[in-house]
């Protein structure tokens, strides 16, 4: 990594590629694999069916298609894939394609074929099948229906208004064609058959008698591949036009409907020939599907690799489209952005591509100098990839502007750790992202969503664990216990009564590191930590703003805005640190006095320190004057007064100072582009002007290329200056109060971290302490399996969860927000693995 790339993106530069038509398709793919070249496209106002090579990418769509059913067709054989192989940087050449094209066309006209074949041949199986078991269970149907209708022997039944069910007995021999009954016969889903008979009921006003069996095996249903399960139905009525409607209501609700003979005889004899059917087309059918997987199989061999080169391939001719054609060269004319360190590797990736191909033409590249503005490239490693795309989702960077992912590699994890700091917390976290760093080859291939978020951020994860235990141990504090490692600072006394308030004796010792163990359990613990932590929170808060804003003394020297450092940066760090860098060293002031004296008795007697807090309001309210029993140290009333005097004279100079600076620069801009116009148009050998953001701009070269693009330069409102500063200066001076304010999210987090994990200890693992036996043993292991799991899901998962966003803000808002423009574009150079897997990510 270059040395310049660790504080700022890479610097780019524009080249310009002739590239030969013979070598074209080599060149591109060499460079699609290598990665490194963001090209533009220089035909913005030609559609993309007017391209040159529109034609090839159709072809290559087409070939994407076949490949995508052959696809869709193996999986749903439940086929396994071959896995995916590289195929290195050679393009293939055109009667490969060729060749490529013919054999997809030729599997897919089989494929056709065979598929075509055996839906045709499930179809009639399904048909046979559902035929038979409407045969099998019509036999009791119309016994049934027989036993319902025989009342009605003697009756004449010319007139269809009879009804077909009554409670009449009377004579019993007849036949159901004696009373001009006819029947319809069929299958439905289940789902919809008593929509069916309710609708038939209501439609023939009861004149019917119906009669249902569930088939007792699943029917697959050939379009959607689904077992679905139907029930055999057999409606009888008298009445040609009753028998119709019966019909077209029973397929308008999907039933499919078989004609069945009323003769027993004669069913007996159908079924006994589509039994024998159905088994010959059991024959048929396996043949078939067998013929059809082994076609599906071979297909599955190749197919990943058929897809890789038919995407390769496109996404050659779709770069080769941005692209101008130069007919007298005969050469392809490409412009493209490139970080300026791997210019020579470009150059070397295109003399190996021409060499390879065996022609004795080369592809050149000349760095043209323009005044675009370049996009931002910053040179991640698996370490520091989780950290920028947290820093990238904010914004990205603007071009050689500092980058704020080299600080937060340590500036995260230990805010994350200040809010999470627990020697047992940190060290699960750890353990677990450990896991996913010593196993990230094996784990890579897993592409479930939430855990490829998790795997992404292994090493973010990783860091924040060994953070949490370094703040555990100043914390002193491991699942909301404490470890006495060395000697205590304080004394407990032997004899004492149990209505005697306990309290330590100072003995000389100074706990070497971390918080002493005599404060864990102590009633007064809250009232130490909660101090301590506020004013810590306080401390680092101050501490990163004000890195922050130094920060902006880096980028104004890089693009060459000197004078906005006296501008800009001086009054804001000015009135940032006469306020609030003054409280923090008034915290530090107030932690290094001693406020314990003997008395005349000899016995320690504490002093009571003053309040910061309303130090800091009077400073405010009533500058100089300084309360009985509030004075930190001599003098500071005419300290504050000067502190103050600075902070209010820093508010106009930030205010008026820029807008004027700037409406005088425009002013002696105008002057002297009028007379320097006569000069340049004199002598065109004058080149080499600085624009604002300090790159050098030749303005006289590489206009018949293209390659200048002067941005039209913004008209200087002196009233819309002073409106924006206005804003930005307000902003500025509330943001330090809130921003500030904010940082005590380090100490709400920090207390109820701490409180909840001593909470989770008492109710479900502590209280099983007090009990012995087979009772205290059982209720251990319940209470540690409880307390795990609850910790592992609620302490890490959903505190840790909670941390990370506050951390998060913190960054985007208080850190990035003082220094940060974020307004510029990423690089996204031509890289086939990027444009394979979404590729794989949209099929």
């Amino acid at each position: 990594m270059p040395p310049q790339a660790l504080f700022r993106s890479e610097e780019m530069s524009l080249i310009q590629l002739y590239i030969p038509m013979e070598v074209s398709q080599p060149c591109i793919a060499s460079l699609g694999d290598l990665g490194k070249v963001q090209f533009r496209d220089l035909n913005p106002e030609v559609n993309a069916f007017q391209r040159s090579f529109v034609n090839e990418i159709r072809r290559l769509d087409e070939m994407e298609r076949q490949c995508s059913y052959f696809r869709q067709q193996i999986q749903r054989a439940d086929i396994p894939f071959r896995s995916t192989v590289s195929f290195g940087a050679r393009a293939r050449s055109t009667l490969e394609i060729d060749n490529l094209q013919e054999v997809l066309r030729e599997h897919e006209h089989r494929l056709l074929e065979l598929t075509a074949s055996y839906e045709r041949l499930q179809k009639h199986y399904l048909h046979l099948t559902e035929l038979r078991h409407v045969l099998r269970e019509t036999a009791g149907f119309f016994d049934e229906a027989k036993s319902q209708t025989e009342p009605f022997a003697g009756q004449d039944f010319l007139d269809d208004s009879i009804p077909l069910l009554d409670d009449d007995e009377e004579n019993a021999n007849f036949e159901l064609r004696h009373l001009s009954i006819g029947f319809v016969t069929g299958v439905i889903d289940r789902t919809r058959r008593r929509t069916l008979e309710r609708v038939l009921w209501r439609s023939l006003r009861g004149n019917l008698l119906m009669s249902t069996s569930e088939i007792d095996e699943p029917i697959v249903d050939v379009e959607s591949d689904d077992q679905v399960d139907k029930d055999v139905f057999a409606v009888f009525a008298h009445g040609r036009e009753i028998l119709n409607k019966v019909r077209r209501i029973s397929e308008s609700l999907g039933a499919t409907l078989y004609a069945v003979d009323e003769s027993e005889e004669k069913r007996r004899d159908s079924l006994l020939q589509v039994s024998s059917r159905i088994e010959d087309m059991n024959n048929v059918l396996g043949t078939t599907n067998q013929t059809r997987r082994a076609e599906l199989a071979a297909i599955a061999e190749h197919l990943n690799a058929w897809l890789t080169i038919t995407r390769k391939e496109k996404a050659i001719y779709h770069t080769m489209n941005l692209f101008n054609y130069d007919a007298g060269r005969k050469c392809l004319i490409a412009e493209g952005w490139c970080p300026s360190f791997d210019i020579p590797l470009i150059q070397q990736t295109l003399k190996d591509a021409t060499d390879a191909s065996g022609t004795s033409l080369s592809a050149v590249v000349t760095e043209l100098r323009t005044n675009k503005k370049p996009p931002t490239y910053q040179r991640t490693n698996k370490f520091t990839e989780g950290f920028q795309a947290i820093i990238d989702a904010y914004g990205v960077a603007r071009y050689r502007e500092v980058n704020p992912g080299i600080f937060t590699l340590i500036s995260f994890p230990f805010l994350f750790a200040v809010m999470f700091g627990d020697i047992g917390h940190g060290l699960l976290m750890f353990l677990a992202a450990l896991y996913l760093v010593m196993n990230e080859k094996k784990l890579a291939s897993n592409t479930g969503e939430i855990f490829s978020m998790f795997f992404g951020g292994r090493y973010m994860m990783l860091m924040m664990g060994a953070f949490s235990i370094f703040t555990g141990v100043l914390y002193n504090d491991i699942f909301s216990l404490s470890l006495s490692s060395f000697t205590s600072g304080f004394d407990w006394p032997t004899e004492f009564n149990s209505t005697d308030t306990i309290e330590g004796i100072p003995n000389g010792n100074t706990y070497p590191i971390g918080l002493d163990p005599a404060w864990h359990g102590a009633e007064n613990y809250l009232l130490f930590t909660n101090p301590y932590k506020m004013k810590q929170a306080i401390i680092l808060g101050v501490l990163h703003m004000t890195f922050a804003i130094c920060l902006q003394v880096v980028n104004h020297l890089h693009f060459r805005k000197r004078m906005f450092i006296w501008l800009e940066f001086v009054p804001q760090i000015l009135f940032m640190e006469s306020i609030f860098g003054y409280l923090v060293f008034c915290i530090m002031y107030k932690w290094s006095v001693d406020w314990y004296e003997r008395d005349a008795a000899g016995e320690y007697v504490r002093n009571a320190p003053p309040n910061l807090l309303n130090m800091l309001i009077y400073m405010f309210l009533s500058p100089g004057t300084i309360l009985p029993g509030e004075q930190l140290y001599a003098g500071q009333g005419v300290v504050q007064v000067l502190l103050l005097l600075i902070a209010v004279v820093c508010v106009p100079w930030m205010w008026f100072a820029k807008p004027y600076y700037l409406k005088k620069q425009h002013s002696m801009h105008q002057y002297t582009s009028v007379a320097d116009d006569d000069h340049f148009a004199n002598d065109p050998e004058l080149h080499g002007d600085e624009d604002e953001d300090g790159m050098e701009v030749d303005v006289h070269t590489n206009h018949a290329s293209g390659a200048v693009d002067d941005p039209e330069e913004e008209e200087f409102d002196f009233g819309e200056e002073m409106i924006h500063q206005t804003i930005h200066t307000i902003e500025f001076c509330l943001n330090c109060i809130s921003n500030t304010a904010s940082y005590l999210r380090l100490w709400a987090l920090s207390l109820a971290h701490a409180q909840l994990s001593s909470v989770l200890w008492d109710m479900t693992l502590k209280i099983w302490f007090n009990y012995t036996g087979v009772m205290g043993a059982v209720g251990l292991v319940v209470g540690f399996a409880a307390w795990f799991t609850l910790t592992c899901f609620i302490l890490i998962g959903m505190e840790g969860l909670s941390a990370f966003l506050h951390t998060l803000r913190l960054h985007w808002v208080e850190f990035d927000g003082k220094f940060y423009s974020a307004d510029g574009y990423a690089f996204e150079p031509f890289d086939f693995t990027t444009s394979l897997a979404k590729d794989e990510a949209s099929s």
